[in-house]
């Protein structure tokens, strides 16, 4: 976060949270109670995710290819991808019939390169669609196996169908909007929401080869759209911008509750509207924490921090807490790291080692925390409960849960006016899909801090305030 001003791609007012009314706003569809226990109509599941077990590989021609593992789970993707298009063509475009991927073609980034798409392959650790011969290339050698490493096969599911979006694109031509001039965070956008298309197929168990859980599963594949973003300073508008991972998995979850047509329909007024990727301001400085993070236990920090969270929320009425460090006993809560909110006290107690570990954000080559942003949300959380009291809503259970991310979101919505003296900065919405993912993150908990299971439920409801404000949350999350 800075303490400088910082322009958003939209601007978000916080509206009352007082009797959960709000403002009437042009073109917003009118919010629909979520099941807490689905995702996106699905139930929450919590089992095996990868391959399903004794299904014959698929049998596609592929060049260069070793007959490896990495092989085989790619060529096993690809057929089940398609399998998918085939299906979806004629269904959502006017029966026009899906042509399957003309080249396939296998590599060792690591050996002998090899000649594709104008390109030599060696040393480069990709997976990439080519309109130019209608062809998709991955690297066994290096970038499969770091992926399945680091997050299991699905991750390298998620890359190739990525990959195929952009071949369903091609094959679109004008009936997906895209030509040769499109910007390519609008080709990227779309190409992670035909992601989301297809593993929502997974998840209702229609493909042949993978099975995925709407739980750990999903947050597997939202930790991977966090790992392939956009780096933060990185501008929307750079050639080649695939986007930050607060929009990529956006883009992924409007696929995944959406169809084809959703995804098609992704242009630039869209992407105007709702991307949040930006450069860092020019007169953004280190402060020693890295571009864009401020130290969190610095007691000006944590003043900024109260001073906006009271400004985010005083529309409701309610007493804002009284924050404290240290002893966090509480007659009617459980105590939760790095921050308790003790409703009989309203007051937040905050665990300052616990709160810098987190605000750190890692080195290179060493373990390290997320980053400001992912500390102070988790306070911010706790802060969100103390309204909910004060407005008469539950603080336990699932509800709670999504109610706090989405009244968190509303403050970091807060973060982008012009007034605030505690701003957003380019990375700080990564951060916070970075933390909703973690297994124990108080940014979607409720005050015991038990978690709402699914990762994409929790990153739903936090965009769902970041972009439409408390009122939303309080419509949508009522328990």
């Amino acid at each position: 976060m800075a303490r400088r001003v910082f322009t958003a791609a939209a601007l978000v007012a916080v509206t009352a949270l007082a009797a959960g009314c709000t403002q009437a706003v042009d073109g917003l569809a009118k919010a629909v109670r979520p099941d807490v226990s689905k995702v996106s109509g699905l139930d929450i599941t919590t089992g095996e995710s990868g391959a399903k077990p004794g299904v014959p590989d698929a049998d596609l021609r592929v060049e260069n290819a070793d007959g490896g593992e990495m092989d085989r789970l790619a060529i096993n993707t690809l057929a089940d991808v398609e399998e998918y298009w085939s299906e979806q063509f004629p269904t959502n475009f006017d029966d026009k019939k899906f042509e399957p991927v003309k080249r396939l073609v296998s590599y060792d980034s690591n050996g002998t390169g090899v000649e594709i798409c104008r390109t030599n392959t060696k040393g480069v650790a990709n997976a990439f669609y080519c309109s130019l011969d209608d062809s998709i290339a991955w690297d066994r050698g290096d970038l499969l196996p770091m992926l399945d490493d680091a997050f299991g096969p699905m991750a390298v599911v998620t890359v190739l169908a990525h990959e195929m979006g952009h071949a369903v694109q091609y094959k679109l031509g004008e009936k997906g909007g895209i030509n040769q001039s499109t910007p390519s965070i609008i080709k990227e956008q779309q190409a992670d929401c035909y992601a989301g298309n297809f593993f929502r197929w997974v998840a209702e168990g229609k493909s042949k080869h993978f099975r995925i859980s709407t739980g750990p599963g999903l947050n597997q594949v939202l930790a991977t759209m966090f790992f392939i973003r956009d780096a933060a300073g990185t501008s929307a508008e750079k050639q080649g911008a695939h986007g930050s991972a607060f929009d990529r998995v956006a883009a992924f979850q409007f696929g995944f509750a959406g169809d084809p047509k959703r995804c098609a329909d992704i242009d630039e007024q869209e992407i105007k509207s709702r991307i949040t990727q930006q450069k860092f301001d020019p007169q953004e400085k280190d402060e020693g924490q890295g571009k864009g993070n401020l130290k969190v236990d610095d007691r000006r920090s944590l003043e900024l921090l109260e001073e906006s969270l009271r400004n985010a929320y005083k529309q409701s009425g309610a007493t804002p807490p009284t924050l404290k460090q240290g002893d966090a006993e509480c007659p009617d809560a459980q105590e939760t790291s790095p921050a308790s909110y003790c409703p009989a006290t309203n007051t937040i107690a905050i665990d300052l080692p616990d709160l810098a570990k987190i605000g750190t954000p890692p080195k290179r080559g060493q373990k390290g925390g997320i980053g400001d942003f992912a500390a102070f949300a988790e306070i911010a959380s706790r802060f969100a409960l103390s309204i909910q009291k004060a407005t008469g809503y539950s603080l336990e259970g699932p509800a709670a849960g999504l109610r706090t991310a989405c009244l968190t979101g509303a403050w970091a919505g807060t973060t982008t006016e012009s007034s605030a003296r505690l701003r957003l900065s380019s990375g700080d919405l990564d951060e916070a899909v970075a933390e909703l993912l973690a297994d124990r993150s108080l940014i979607a908990a409720d005050v015991n801090g038990t978690v709402v299971p699914s990762g994409f439920a929790r990153v739903e409801a936090f965009r769902d305030g970041f972009f439409e404000g408390s009122g939303l949350c309080t419509r949508k999350y009522s328990g």
